[in-house]
């Protein structure tokens, strides 16, 4: 039956939402019942001015996977010792300069106007 109103076309396509749903365990969203209940709210709107074929058949779903294992990486046989001397402060990244730098900034000479 060739699809000629938007309602049609909507219910058709709660297919495969629906199909996928089957597979999914009990308590997850049904994207289906909400797809139907927007068809319930459509207002009446006039027919498509062609003929739109059917949609095609859901494809066979293969079976949803089982919950993959959580890896879980252990450390094993680790031996905690204290340092024999208490760890120096890090060096200062900012080095106090004791002599005048001379020749490092040039003279800037700016003029106003052109």
């Amino acid at each position: 039956m060739p699809i000629k109103n938007i309602k049609t076309l909507l219910t058709q396509a709660t297919a495969l939402p629906a199909a996928i749903e089957a597979k999914l365990p009990a308590g997850a969203p049904k994207v289906s019942t909400m797809l139907l209940d927007a068809v319930a709210k459509v207002p009446a709107v006039p027919d498509f001015p062609m003929e739109i074929p059917d949609l095609p058949a859901v494809p066979e779903l293969p079976a949803m996977p089982g919950m993959p294992q959580l890896r879980r990486t252990y450390v094993t046989e680790v031996e905690v010792r204290e340092t024999p001397t208490p760890m120096s402060p890090p060096t200062p990244l900012v080095q106090e300069y004791t002599q005048p730098i001379e020749g490092v900034l040039g003279q800037v000479t700016t003029r106003r106007g052109m």
